[in-house]
């Protein structure tokens, strides 16, 4: 019972985990098709460009109309006014030849365009004088625009009453959409799952989508439609990781095909928001605005300039506390520079000093070797002054020359890391400065090579130390290192009180550790003490004397 609560466990988790990098993944490529977009644009234009030069040396009347109706179905998701001006020449072409079934469908894409462009009486008067009974092929597409208008009118009712009403008219057009297309047809499901979602019916909707969007090839518009559908369903099950996943699909395919009409991108952008993902929600509202202002699809302009100010004001808060972080960051850095810079100068007037002492020294002790051997008792004793002062004297110049040496080289380090992080800034990668900023895989190297260098200079001074500490500690109490460890915390801690330092605050300071965990570690090695607890530290300070002598 226990393992399969544990295999549900980890499949759960990992069905979680792949959820989430799928996402990621997916946002990464919605940024790069947000950067490309002109790329986009610029193949929609060549491959309209293309249907225009055919329309030049097209002298059939019928010829042009139907050329005119692909220039149409080209702009109508791309830029309106152009839609426009292709269905009044539609319309002029086909009054031209007075085809009444070309009248009919130049007037519904009259009446489709319009619906766009926010002009929702004019194209309901348009629709008002079609006798459709006369032309079952179009009656689809009537009912569509009809049902759209309704659609976008309930969206935006004033009142209760008439948003019901508009409701009860969408309901019936998607209706009669549904017995006028055939039911494995792309609008029928379209429709279909439409009606399934307004009704709550999510997981039939997600049925029928999911199974019809991998059967969709080479129409990335209608990919977008369908993966939007897929979204609104996950939306109404409050599966938000699978509503983010098919907004962003969505989204994709939007750009991907040139559609500047649309509503994923703008959606997405919302929901990135309530995450706190500024930065990319202002990208992408801000791109949703500019293609619904390209396309003048007004009703969408409307939309997205309620929500934008919000998304905008938040980013500008965002990129001010960005810079004041930046600003702060370099004055620390500049001003730690310097002070290493006057560090180093204190050391090298100290390592001066140091140098007179010796001398000084190497005078007295050439004296003293000169002295009466009757003054050998006096003589032996000055020497092991010296001693003491010579293994001092060695402990300092290790420790001062590897100090010297490592201030030197990271004050190199601080200057070209200032230099990066000024070059980063001068060519506005802010993003990427700041999360150097933030990283602090820097500090971690540099506290890692620190350790390295301390321990290995120490154990230079000291080469038995971690032995003899063992010899100090009961049987079967000895620090084992690991592979590849010269010192670990536990010894570091008594290597600085053979140097010298037994004071825990200053201890806690230079390994970096908690006042409490030096204590805890101090107090855990005395209770190992092979003798006395008391005398242990003394028993540290006298390592090394005998072979030092």
């Amino acid at each position: 019972m226990h393992r399969l609560i544990l295999l549900t466990y980890l499949t759960c988790t990992s069905l979680l985990l792949y959820g989430s990098s799928e996402t990621d993944l997916l946002l990464k490529q919605l940024d790069q098709t947000v950067k490309e977009y002109r790329n986009f644009d610029r193949q929609k234009e060549q491959r309209i460009q293309q249907i225009k030069n055919s329309l030049i040396y097209t002298s059939s009347n019928q010829q042009q109309f139907e050329i005119c109706g692909r220039l149409f179905d080209e702009y109508r998701s791309y830029k309106s006014d152009s839609a426009l001006v292709y269905a009044r020449r539609k319309l002029q072409l086909a009054e031209k030849s007075n085809n009444n079934t070309n009248i009919t469908d130049a007037r519904l894409n009259l009446a489709s365009i319009m619906v766009i462009m926010g002009m929702y009486k004019e194209a309901h008067d348009i629709l008002r004088n079609v006798d459709i009974a006369r032309y079952p092929d179009l009656k689809a597409y009537y009912f569509h625009i009809y049902r759209t208008i309704y659609g976008a009118m309930s969206d935006h009712a004033l009142s209760v009453h008439e948003k019901a009403r508009y409701d009860s008219l969408t309901e019936a057009y998607r209706d009669s959409l549904l017995l006028s297309n055939p039911p494995s047809s792309s609008p029928h499901i379209m429709v279909k799952a439409d009606q399934l979602i307004v009704k709550k019916h999510y997981t039939s909707a997600l049925q029928l989508l999911l199974n019809y969007f991998p059967t969709i090839r080479n129409d990335k518009h209608n990919k977008a439609i369908i993966a939007y559908s897929i979204s609104m369903a996950y939306q109404g099950l409050n599966d938000h990781t699978n509503e983010k996943k098919w907004l962003i699909i969505s989204a994709i395919n939007d750009l991907e095909s040139a559609n500047k009409e649309y509503v994923s991108l703008r959606n997405l952008a919302y929901m990135l928001y309530g995450e706190g993902d500024i930065n990319r929600a202002y990208h992408y509202i801000s791109r949703s605005m500019e293609d619904a202002i390209f396309c003048n699809a007004r009703l969408r302009t409307i939309e997205i300039s309620q929500m934008m100010p919000i998304i905008d004001k938040a980013y500008q808060y965002q990129l001010r506390s960005q810079q004041r972080t930046l600003l702060i960051s370099l004055i620390s850095i500049s001003t730690l520079a310097i002070l290493l810079l006057i560090a180093a100068g204190l050391i090298f007037r100290q390592m001066r000093k140091l140098a007179v002492a010796r001398e000084k020294l190497d005078k007295a002790n050439k004296q003293l070797n000169n002295l009466n051997h009757d003054l050998s008792a006096i003589n032996n004793e000055l020497s092991e002054i010296n001693r003491n002062l010579k293994e001092a004297n060695i402990i300092k110049e290790k420790y001062i020359g590897q100090y010297m040496d490592q201030c030197s080289v990271y004050i190199d380090k601080m200057d070209n890391y200032r230099k990066h992080l000024h070059k980063m800034a001068s060519f506005g990668k802010i993003d990427d400065l700041i999360h150097r900023i933030k990283s602090s895989e820097i500090i971690e190297d540099e506290l890692a090579e620190f350790f390295h260098n301390f321990d290995t200079t120490f154990l230079q001074l000291f080469p038995d130390f971690v032995e003899d500490f063992n010899h100090l500690l009961s049987d079967g109490e000895s620090i084992q290192l690991k592979q590849g460890q010269l010192l670990n915390t536990e010894l570091r801690i008594y290597a600085l009180v053979r140097l010298g330092i037994t004071d825990s605050v200053k201890i806690s300071h230079f390994l970096r550790c908690s006042l409490s965990t030096i204590y805890n570690y101090r107090t855990k090695i005395r209770n190992k003490a092979r003798d006395s607890r008391e005398s242990f530290d003394d028993k540290v300070l006298s390592i090394g004397n005998n072979t030092r002598n």
